[in-house]
């Protein structure tokens, strides 16, 4: 029964990513491709001063979009699965309808929206939120604006689908016994749907690391982010090994939590078993 997931976790996910690591070991080619026998020298490119102010804005980021998006798709999940079958579905049909246009299209919707001329600064100056010198675009603010736009949905899913399953009669029972509704929430509802959290903190973390297309067209010099730097040395550099050590890095970067998480939890898991087996 695991067969399928498992020859597909191997060869789109295992093979490739041990095709970087060997990649990132080899010597680049003049002409842009790989050339032969194997080095270190493309790894200890990596000590490059510029990059741990990338690495940090890149975890800065990431962990800010994960946050907020956390933040707003919990009430959002929360309240879609109390709605009713009918509202239910227009609100899913809502959060799913921007799939259908082109992702590069609303990013460039968004650069309109921000732009130096655009509605938003002209309602800003409208309020007195803003100054005529105010720039909406090409700083950190405009690239953490549209991740969390475009990464909302991705943690509003699963949080839905684990709200809907859960027994909120849990809820009334605990304001039946004094518990206020925010208290409930957070010490009856959000531990009952504790792995649905885990997994929009993954859904929208990993992928925000690998951004590029966002921070490329709304950020400025000093909103890089590491996607930026592999698609600057795959594409225009035609460094393929430098490319392949920055992938390896962020690669390392995302396993390595995800795998220390892991042993937490089975750790955490064995300790029942062995209090059990103890008398």
């Amino acid at each position: 029964m695991t067969a399928p997931s498992f020859v597909w976790l191997t060869v789109f996910f295992a093979l490739p990513t041990l095709l970087i690591f060997a990649i990132a070991l080899k010597p680049a080619d003049p002409l842009g491709g790989i050339g032969e026998g194997w080095t270190l020298d493309t790894l200890r490119t990596l000590s490059n001063p510029n990059y741990p102010a990338i690495v940090a804005r890149t975890l800065r980021l990431s962990a800010a979009t994960t946050a907020l998006c956390l933040l707003l798709a919990t009430p959002a999940g929360y309240h879609i699965a109390r709605a009713s079958a009918r509202w239910r579905q227009i609100l899913l049909l809502l959060m799913i309808v921007p799939f259908w246009t082109s992702f590069l299209i609303r990013v460039f919707a968004w650069k309109v929206l921000l732009h130096p001329e655009g509605p938003v600064k002209r309602l800003l100056l409208a309020l007195g939120l803003a100054s005529p010198d105010s720039l909406l675009l090409y700083n950190e603010g405009a690239v953490l604006l549209v991740m969390v736009y475009t990464y909302l949905p991705f943690a509003i899913l699963p949080i839905y689908a684990a709200a809907e399953k859960f027994d909120f009669r849990l809820l009334e029972a605990a304001r039946d016994l004094g518990a206020r509704g925010f208290y409930a929430f957070i010490h009856v509802f959000l531990p009952g749907i504790r792995r649905a959290l885990w997994t929009a903190v993954l859904m929208v973390f990993i992928p925000a690391l690998g951004s590029y297309v966002i921070p490329d067209l709304l950020g400025g010099p000093t909103s890089e982010m590491i996607g930026n730097k592999i698609a600057q040395r795959a594409f225009a550099d035609r460094n393929l090994p430098h490319a392949s050590a920055l992938s390896a890095l962020l690669t390392l970067g995302v396993l390595a939590p995800m795998i220390w998480v892991l042993f937490l939890q089975r750790r955490r898991d064995r300790r029942p078993a062995a209090a059990e087996a103890a008398p």
